[in-house]
């Protein structure tokens, strides 16, 4: 998997996050299935997705 594979699907799962309200309770499983992320990935995600949120909220 090439770093640009890895960096947009971790961009895309981190975008879904953020829209999510509430988050779902098991996200790194949902992640894992619905984007077929590692754990290190679905962390990864975990973490943009929260810097997205506060970004917005500015």
């Amino acid at each position: 998997m090439t770093v640009a594979v890895f960096d947009e699907k971790v961009r895309a799962a981190a975008r879904w996050l953020s829209e999510q309200n509430p988050a779902p309770a098991h996200v790194v499983i949902v992640f894992k299935t619905k984007f077929e992320l590692s754990a290190l990935q679905a962390c990864e995600a975990c973490k943009m997705a929260h810097s997205f949120r506060q970004e917005g909220r500015e």
